[in-house]
């Protein structure tokens, strides 16, 4: 069975549901944004919510997607940084317990951690201190860390740390391995257009997009976007909300219909329908399955508060995967 490494943030997501947007005023977040925040902010902001019920979990984008992989039943690891606390403890322990192979180096500055503010109409307002999380350096890679994988996977969060990513391309291809990028954040794209342009015409395989992240990287549509970005990798797939997902290889191009669900919180359905690509991809399933399986996990982690899902839940996933793939 095949391996899939990713990198990206080690962040600790911290989950309340608000009953109202009054709180998110009060603190001048802007509803439905993601704003990086210093000690004293998070502070601030988790005295104000401290009322209402919290609910931790690993998180980052590329944690979310080896975790959901490791529950697909595929191996899987994870390069990032964490902090000597508990929150970093927290993140290790909660990894190995999801099956994630954990590869994690460790520094004297907290942890990261991402306070998530859900509003009533399941609206994401996302406070991230980055902690740890950003100290992530090109020296902190080993060629040894991507032994035994088969594919890499990155989130577009670290694009910003230009070294850090040639350095960790080179190993992973070096090594044989496929690489993956979730272009992860629309402004991300359009700061660093350039050195995406260059790595993922020299380094990438598989590229993820929203179409908002394909129309920064590509000044297009969606559809049109879709076949700019084939032309630089050999998978390009851009997902469009409700109206699911492009996929294009080569000459190929699938369009997939999103599943019908009772939206509760978009945390994670990027990441999510990832997971579900990957490990299509990596069982050697059509695209159309790919896609079919992303589209079935992340339509179920928008079910739930966090992008972490039940058993319960997991046993309905592997039964409707099952079907997808006969």
């Amino acid at each position: 069975m095949k391996k899939i490494l990713g990198m990206g943030n080690a962040l600790t997501d911290i989950l309340l549901q608000i009953d109202n947007d009054e709180v998110l005023s009060s603190l001048n977040l802007l509803k439905g944004g993601m704003q990086l925040i210093n000690t004293e902010r998070s502070d601030e902001i988790s005295d104000a919510v401290s009322n209402y019920t919290k609910k931790m979990a690993t998180g980052g984008s590329a944690s979310n997607t080896i975790n959901g992989i490791t529950r697909l039943g595929m191996k899987a690891g994870f390069v990032g940084k964490v902090g000597k606390d508990d929150i970093g403890l927290f993140f290790t322990n909660d990894s190995v317990n999801n099956g994630v192979e954990p590869h994690l180096q460790l520094s004297e500055t907290p942890s990261g951690r991402c306070i998530v503010l859900v509003s009533p109409d399941s609206e994401r307002t996302l406070c991230t201190y980055l902690g740890a999380a950003c100290e992530l350096l090109a020296e902190d890679l080993k060629p040894e860390m991507f032994k035994g994988y088969d594919v890499f996977h990155i989130e577009g969060y670290l694009v910003q740390n230009h070294d850090l990513i040639r350095s960790a391309v080179t190993l992973a291809k070096q090594a044989g391995l496929k690489v993956s990028i979730d272009l992860a954040s629309y402004n991300v794209v359009e700061e660093n257009l350039d050195f995406l342009h260059e790595i993922i015409s020299d380094f990438v395989d598989i590229v993820f997009a929203n179409e908002e992240e394909a129309r920064s990287f590509t000044g297009k549509e969606p559809e049109e976007a879709l076949n700019v970005i084939s032309n630089l990798c050999e998978i390009a797939i851009v997902k469009v909300g409700k109206n699911g997902s492009f996929i294009k290889s080569g000459n190929e191009t699938v369009h997939v219909k999103p599943r019908v669900s009772n939206c509760i919180d978009t945390t994670g359905a990027g990441d999510l329908y990832a997971s579900g690509f990957l490990f299509g991809l990596s069982s050697n399933f059509s695209l159309e399955v790919c896609g079919k399986i992303g589209s079935l996990v992340s339509g179920n982690v928008v079910e739930v508060l966090g992008a972490k899902m039940s058993d319960e839940v997991w046993t309905v996933i592997h039964q409707e995967i099952k079907k997808i793939v006969e």
